[in-house]
């Protein structure tokens, strides 16, 4: 047990190297939705454009990662902007849903084209061969950890749209933050064990076994997806 945790800990060292954006994607829509309720729109988006510029000083002044920073301020600016000029405050969170929307689409296009999004993800983070994620037994645990990417997001979405179509600012924040990364580290968790989990039913080859071409059987893949 102890061993497994070390091992989810040092995989998530490896996912979110030098991402470490919690603060700003949580801090800011909370703030919005609590200045919004007490004091209007205008108050709320100036909090909420203020803060984000803090938090990228910040990492700037402390020369740490701060693309993630700017990264979202200019998602604060782009909302504020919308709630401006719609002068409707649940507009805030619009880019959010439109973002949520295309990962949806793109991970349900990338099943049908066989080619998985958690496929891609991994490859992107850890470099391995493209062509290992696509052999017969191997690309069905990518295929189903990415169905159930699709199916919490599209949960995620749904619950998202309905808020934001009542205009209900607050409670709307805190979804957007609730659902955001604490339920998303949930379900990578759970992503991480299905995923190792499946990849040794199908007995395929590890990535190093791949790579130096031993032929059956193999050990597959113990660590790591």
């Amino acid at each position: 047990m102890i061993n497994k945790i070390n091992e989810l800990t040092q995989e998530f060292r490896t996912v979110f190297s030098g991402r470490s954006n919690t603060a700003d994607a949580i801090i800011p829509p909370l703030l919005y939705a609590l200045v919004y309720s007490l004091a209007g729109l205008l108050p709320a988006a100036l909090a909420a454009l203020g803060l984000a510029a803090i938090l990228t000083a910040l990492r700037i002044v402390r020369k740490e990662s701060w693309s993630y920073a700017f990264g979202g301020l200019v998602m604060t600016l782009v909302a504020v902007g919308l709630a401006w000029y719609t002068q409707n405050a649940a507009s805030y969170f619009l880019p959010d849903l439109l973002i949520s929307g295309a990962i949806l689409a793109a991970a349900l296009l990338s099943i049908w084209a066989g080619k998985p999004l958690a496929a891609w993800s991994s490859h992107l983070t850890r470099s391995w061969p493209i062509a290992w994620y696509w052999l017969p037994n191997v690309r069905p645990a990518y295929m189903e950890v990415t169905w159930m990417w699709a199916g919490f997001i599209a949960v995620r979405l749904a619950v998202e749209y309905l808020l934001y179509v009542q205009g209900n600012v607050g409670v709307l924040g805190w979804a957007t933050v609730l659902l955001g990364w604490p339920v998303t580290i949930v379900v990578l968790v759970i992503s991480y064990l299905y995923g190792t989990w499946r990849l040794s039913t199908l007995g395929g080859p590890s990535v190093e076994e791949y790579r130096s071409q031993q032929p059956a059987p193999w050990k597959g893949q113990r660590k790591g997806f």
